[in-house]
Protein backbone atom coordinates (compact mmCIF):
# COMPACT_ATOMS: atom_id res chain seq x y z
CA UNK A 1 0.00 0.00 0.00
CA UNK A 2 0.65 3.38 -0.58
CA UNK A 3 1.27 5.68 2.75
CA UNK A 4 1.47 9.13 1.33
CA UNK A 5 2.95 11.09 -1.71
CA UNK A 6 6.75 11.41 -0.57
CA UNK A 7 8.10 14.43 -2.51
CA UNK A 8 7.55 15.87 -5.91
CA UNK A 9 10.93 16.53 -7.72
CA UNK A 10 10.84 19.78 -9.91
CA UNK A 11 14.12 20.30 -12.56
CA UNK A 12 14.58 23.55 -13.24
CA UNK A 13 16.47 26.05 -15.96
CA UNK A 14 17.70 28.76 -13.85
CA UNK A 15 18.78 27.41 -10.22
CA UNK A 16 19.58 30.70 -8.31
CA UNK A 17 16.16 32.11 -9.69
CA UNK A 18 14.23 29.06 -8.97
CA UNK A 19 15.77 28.63 -5.37
CA UNK A 20 14.66 32.31 -4.72
CA UNK A 21 11.14 31.53 -5.77
CA UNK A 22 10.78 28.34 -3.88
CA UNK A 23 12.41 29.87 -0.75
CA UNK A 24 12.61 33.85 -0.94
CA UNK A 25 8.85 34.59 -2.41
CA UNK A 26 6.70 30.99 -1.57
CA UNK A 27 8.43 30.79 1.63
CA UNK A 28 9.39 26.76 1.78
CA UNK A 29 11.75 25.84 3.89
CA UNK A 30 15.30 24.49 2.97
CA UNK A 31 16.14 21.11 4.24
CA UNK A 32 19.36 20.97 2.76
CA UNK A 33 21.25 22.30 -0.22
CA UNK A 34 23.73 19.35 -1.76
CA UNK A 35 25.99 20.22 -5.21
CA UNK A 36 26.89 16.69 -7.31
CA UNK A 37 29.96 17.89 -9.01
CA UNK A 38 29.89 14.40 -11.40
CA UNK A 39 26.35 15.30 -12.50
CA UNK A 40 26.90 19.28 -12.39
CA UNK A 41 23.44 19.19 -10.42
CA UNK A 42 22.29 21.25 -7.32
CA UNK A 43 19.52 19.22 -5.36
CA UNK A 44 17.50 21.42 -3.12
CA UNK A 45 14.83 19.83 -0.37
CA UNK A 46 12.46 22.32 0.58
CA UNK A 47 9.85 21.59 3.41
CA UNK A 48 6.53 22.24 2.73
CA UNK A 49 4.15 23.39 5.67
CA UNK A 50 6.34 20.61 7.64
CA UNK A 51 4.50 17.77 5.75
CA UNK A 52 5.34 17.54 2.16
CA UNK A 53 8.96 17.63 -0.10
CA UNK A 54 9.96 19.39 -2.77
CA UNK A 55 13.21 18.40 -4.55
CA UNK A 56 14.18 20.98 -6.61
CA UNK A 57 17.16 20.00 -8.87
CA UNK A 58 19.72 21.58 -11.92
CA UNK A 59 21.44 19.99 -14.71
CA UNK A 60 23.09 20.85 -17.52
CA UNK A 61 20.92 21.85 -20.19
CA UNK A 62 17.32 20.06 -19.43
CA UNK A 63 15.18 19.52 -22.81
CA UNK A 64 12.01 22.12 -22.51
CA UNK A 65 8.72 20.38 -22.02
CA UNK A 66 5.85 21.71 -22.40
CA UNK A 67 3.74 22.61 -19.36
CA UNK A 68 0.82 24.51 -19.68
CA UNK A 69 -2.00 22.63 -17.84
CA UNK A 70 -3.38 20.80 -20.77
CA UNK A 71 -0.12 19.58 -21.91
CA UNK A 72 0.29 15.64 -21.27
CA UNK A 73 1.80 14.33 -18.04
CA UNK A 74 1.37 16.20 -14.74
CA UNK A 75 -0.60 18.92 -15.15
CA UNK A 76 0.34 21.32 -12.27
CA UNK A 77 1.11 21.51 -8.48
CA UNK A 78 -1.55 22.39 -6.51
CA UNK A 79 -0.95 24.50 -2.69
CA UNK A 80 -3.38 24.44 -0.12
CA UNK A 81 -4.40 27.59 1.41
CA UNK A 82 -6.95 28.76 4.00
CA UNK A 83 -7.39 32.53 2.50
CA UNK A 84 -6.93 32.84 -1.28
CA UNK A 85 -6.95 36.60 -1.63
CA UNK A 86 -3.82 36.95 1.18
CA UNK A 87 -1.56 34.53 -0.64
CA UNK A 88 -2.77 36.14 -4.01
CA UNK A 89 -1.46 39.30 -2.76
CA UNK A 90 1.48 37.92 -0.96
CA UNK A 91 2.57 36.89 -4.76
CA UNK A 92 1.72 40.04 -5.95
CA UNK A 93 3.83 41.46 -3.66
CA UNK A 94 6.65 39.32 -4.92
CA UNK A 95 5.94 40.11 -8.47
CA UNK A 96 4.38 37.11 -9.26
CA UNK A 97 0.96 37.17 -11.71
CA UNK A 98 -1.58 34.79 -10.58
CA UNK A 99 -5.22 34.75 -12.87
CA UNK A 100 -8.14 35.69 -11.90
CA UNK A 101 -10.07 33.39 -9.25
CA UNK A 102 -11.98 31.20 -10.60
CA UNK A 103 -14.64 28.37 -9.05
CA UNK A 104 -14.62 24.69 -9.32
CA UNK A 105 -17.77 23.93 -10.68
CA UNK A 106 -17.83 20.59 -8.73
CA UNK A 107 -17.09 21.57 -5.31
CA UNK A 108 -17.62 25.16 -5.45
CA UNK A 109 -13.96 25.85 -3.90
CA UNK A 110 -12.05 29.18 -5.18
CA UNK A 111 -8.71 28.67 -7.17
CA UNK A 112 -6.27 30.80 -9.24
CA UNK A 113 -2.74 29.54 -11.43
CA UNK A 114 0.32 31.32 -11.64
CA UNK A 115 3.60 29.90 -12.93
CA UNK A 116 7.35 29.26 -11.51
CA UNK A 117 9.78 30.64 -13.36
CA UNK A 118 10.19 28.34 -15.83
CA UNK A 119 6.41 28.44 -16.62
CA UNK A 120 5.81 25.44 -14.34
CA UNK A 121 1.97 25.93 -13.63
CA UNK A 122 1.25 26.27 -9.88
CA UNK A 123 -2.15 26.66 -8.35
CA UNK A 124 -3.71 27.85 -5.23
CA UNK A 125 -6.68 26.12 -4.32
CA UNK A 126 -8.55 27.51 -1.03
CA UNK A 127 -10.26 24.70 1.45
Amino acid sequence: MFNKIHHIAIICSDYEKSKDFYVNKLGFTVLAEVYRAERKSYKLDLAVNGVYQIELFSFENPPVRPSRPEAQGLRHLAFEVDDIEKEISRLNDHGIVTEPIRIDEFTDKRFTFFADPDGLPLELYEI
